[in-house]
């Protein structure tokens, strides 16, 4: 297979050869022009979007996108600026503009590239198996689209209307280097198949969704068993009820435990921190989580949603323990944010990677059953609504959805509550972790039990 027929198998324009070549003229330019460091990227994304309803195509969507970012530094002071167009002259250009930035802003102590120890080197970033892209066209993706709906529509006849189905496929790749000797690359891919049901009629309607992501087409679930799940959930909700405003434990879900992990993350962040706009600040080395709980970062987990070997500078990652028995043992921080907070990155330029709660008190058969019984009289949360978090002071406050439940067993679903607390004591007051674990992009948690929040309802 020549190189063209090899990069048409992909679904890719470029190779990683002639991104190593635009990164490579890009620097050279950054040298000429007398910057003192400098950093560029090459990247593209393809893919194709198909979405359908009640039994009818409704859209095809191919996208494909490249970009060329480059950094200059002068000193302490940075610019950026970035291209689509991959010409010998627009790179010039680019170049020169990142520079021009760099020239006239205000100069920044802490500003610059990773330091050369911390960089992932050519040996540091093993293949962790992140690429298969799927050769389906646009009929062969709407076929498994009305195939979810279908059975979704078909699970019950109080499943009434759709909002429709979609079926995604993208992959992406880049090649990144700096003049700190870094360089590295690599594609990744994530495909994915949803659908969203609605039962009932008139004033008792209902909806719900379910899908299934995946990097490899092959692990997605069926289409049929995600249009049953989502079918049975929105069915689930029918006949929903108020409830009168209460104190009582709430169980979260476990894909919206996940929001409650992405809370942490966010509070104990290095933006967050440096600016001092959190409610953990001055948290590492503190009990913020009851003694049974820990939470892992893992960034070489094979086919992890969250996988890299290393972050957005090039900084090597490696797996930690960020909570150790409920205490803080590592924050979440950049190059930059590192330095302005006197410390050493922890390789999360762009984010965490794979992170998973735990409980050192769940059992194997803590399904859903068993936590809905250990929650026994109280509130089941399965839809969140609404942005009502304030990171600053740890306030907490969400529209919500889902059921009551009484002596261990759900009574009847709820709708048009609000539930409230604050983040600090919600993470303090974790009193179980479910058994049903849930990977909700680069989160992974079972339901979690916090032992009593504020419900408003009538």
């Amino acid at each position: 297979m020549n190189k063209k027929d090899a990069r048409a198998a992909t679904g890719f324009a470029y190779s990683r050869a002639a991104f190593e070549q635009l990164v490579d003229v890009a620097l050279a330019h950054a040298r000429k022009l007398g910057a003192t460091d400098a950093g560029a990227e090459a990247s593209e994304g393809c893919g194709l979007s198909v979405s359908v309803r009640k039994g009818e195509l409704e859209n095809v969507e191919r996208n494909r996108d490249k970009s060329l970012g480059v950094t200059v530094y002068m000193g302490h002071r940075r610019g950026n600026a970035s291209t689509s167009d991959f010409s010998a002259a627009a790179i010039e250009q680019t170049v020169q503009a990142a520079f021009d930035i760099a020239r006239f802003t205000a100069e920044d102590p802490v500003a610059g590239l990773p330091d050369s120890a911390d960089i992932a080197g050519p040996n540091q970033q093993p293949d962790l198996d992140l690429f298969h892209p799927w050769a389906i066209n646009s009929e062969e993706a709407a076929k498994l689209a009305l195939l979810c709906e279908d059975a979704a529509l078909k699970t019950d006849k109080r499943i009434t209307n759709s909002e429709g189905a979609g079926v995604s496929a993208q992959q992406s790749h880049f090649f990144s280097a700096h003049s700190r000797g870094f360089r590295g690359g690599y594609a990744s891919s994530r495909h994915s198949m949803s659908v969203a049901p609605i039962a009932g009629k008139g004033a008792d309607m209902q909806r719900d969704a379910w899908y299934s992501s995946m990097r490899s087409a092959a692990e997605l679930a069926a289409p049929a068993a995600v249009g049953r799940y989502a079918a049975e959930r929105a069915l689930s909700r029918l006949k929903s009820r108020k409830i009168t405003t209460r104190e009582c434990p709430v169980l979260f879900e476990s894909p919206l435990a996940a929001g409650l992990l992405g809370g942490f993350v966010q509070a104990v962040s290095g933006g967050a921190l440096y600016r001092r706009s959190t409610f953990l600040l001055d948290s590492l080395g503190k009990k913020i989580f009851p003694s049974h709980i820990d939470i892992l970062e893992d960034p070489l987990v094979p086919r992890g949603k969250g996988s890299a070997a290393f972050d957005e500078e090039g900084v090597r990652t490696k797996a930690r323990k960020v909570v150790d028995a409920g205490r803080v043992e590592g924050y979440f921080l950049s190059t930059y944010s590192a330095r302005k907070l006197g410390m050493r990155t922890t390789g999360n330029a762009g984010g965490s990677h794979n992170l998973t709660l735990t409980s050192r008190l769940t059992r194997a058969g803590d399904d859903l059953s068993e936590m809905l019984r250990k929650l026994g009289t109280g509130l089941f949360v399965i839809e969140l609504m609404g942005q009502g978090v304030n990171y600053v002071t740890g306030d907490y406050s969400r529209g919500a959805s889902g059921f009551w439940v009484e002596k261990g067993r759900i009574a009847y679903p709820v709708q048009e509550i609000t539930i409230a607390g604050n983040l600090r004591d919600m993470l303090a007051g974790i009193h179980a972790v479910g058994a049903d674990t849930y990977n909700y992009g680069a989160k992974t948690v079972g339901s979690v039990l916090v032992n009593r929040m504020k419900v408003a309802g009538s």
